[in-house]
């Protein structure tokens, strides 16, 4: 297992009797854990287990680990997890206020779309956003170019939703566009790949790797929904030392964390127009003198930016409240004991 350019950050949190490795794939609560030595099958020990006080202490594809070979060094027993230099994170699916983490220690996240139907402005949003809050860079990867007559209208709306961030439009099977994607497969680093299921990311895998590593399947034609072939998260290593972090595919991601001022980032066009408004409080709504109301009926910031911006703001305030009060409480803070403030 090649070490990472954050080494050092890691190297500083053990001594010289511990044996650290990285966890490179988890799938029913066991998990591989690689070294310079090889892999090893692992799971946590019994005094692990009995600490842990949230699901997001258990180790993750990404992490680096302390363990203890055993059966005649064949498998391993994780003993703790180094302490995080970055996490990608969404909230749980359900009703439970609880954190999810998709992937540790990245450097960048790749967020792959296809162009065709599936593709989602809003749904990109939501990704870039919360890429900024694990302390990664995104990048927005647009597969399936041959399938599109209509690529540089798609390249303006990623742009749009997405303003600063790196945009790459590619034919992963053909490998048009692969080269210039090059440039972000750094060695040393780590990158996670997010995006629904069916968008190809088992495919850039398969492509980077030179090997069909990873199963693949075609999408529905009927509404170009794919099915979901990778079902666990697994960390591949690259020829060229580059790390790269496959996920299942999320048709939908809920947030994790971060502070409402996080959004301006994601938002930077927004937050960029607002310094112009009249009133410094402006809720961009009916105002006088409000500068992103004005770029909106000039055509130059689409109405429903504006809208994901302000929901995803109460969405974070939301997560906020019910992380420091329940529940409960935050829905009678939010919406009356009726529930019709």
């Amino acid at each position: 297992m090649k070490r990472t350019n954050d080494e050092l950050f890691f190297k500083a949190q053990v001594d010289h009797s511990e044996k650290v490795g990285r966890v490179t794939r988890l799938t029913h609560g066991l998990y591989t854990v690689a070294d310079e030595t090889g892999e090893r099958t692992g799971e946590v020990s019994g005094r692990f287990h009995h600490n842990v006080q949230v699901a997001s202490d258990y180790p993750a594809v990404g992490d680096w680990v302390t363990f203890e070979p055993y059966d005649q060094g064949e498998r391993a027993k994780i003993h703790r997890v180094l302490n995080r230099k970055t996490v990608l994170s969404r909230k749980q699916a359900g009703g439970k206020h609880e954190e999810q983490v998709i992937a540790a220690n990245v450097d960048t996240v790749f967020v792959v779309t296809s162009l065709t139907e599936e593709f989602n402005g809003r749904r990109l949003e939501r990704y870039v956003q919360q890429i900024y809050e694990s302390g990664a860079r995104p990048v927005v990867l647009c597969t399936k170019k041959d399938l599109c007559a209509t690529v540089q209208a798609y390249m303006v709306q990623v742009e749009r939703a997405a303003p600063g961030v790196s945009v790459y439009a590619v034919n992963s099977l053909t490998g048009e566009g692969m080269a210039e994607l090059q440039a972000e497969l750094r060695p040393g680093e780590t990158i996670s790949l997010v995006g629904s299921s069916g968008v190809g990311k088992s495919t850039l895998i398969n492509h980077w790797l030179g090997i069909e590593k990873q199963a693949t399947q075609t999408v529905r034609e009927e509404d170009q929904r794919g099915r979901h072939t990778t079902t666990h998260r697994e960390l591949f290593e690259l020829p060229n030392g580059t790390s790269i972090i496959d996920t299942p595919g999320m048709r939908e991601l809920q947030l994790w964390g971060g502070a409402e001022e996080g959004v301006d980032q994601t938002f930077a066009d927004i937050d960029l127009l607002r310094a112009d408004c009249k009133f410094r409080d402006c809720k961009h709504e009916q105002e006088p003198g409000c500068a992103v109301q004005k770029a909106i009926e000039d055509g130059k910031l689409d109405e429903d930016r504006l809208k994901n911006y302000n929901k995803l703001k109460r969405e974070l305030k939301r997560l906020e409240l019910k992380a420091r009060y329940g529940t409960h409480r935050t829905n009678r803070m939010l919406y009356g004991p009726n529930g019709m403030k």
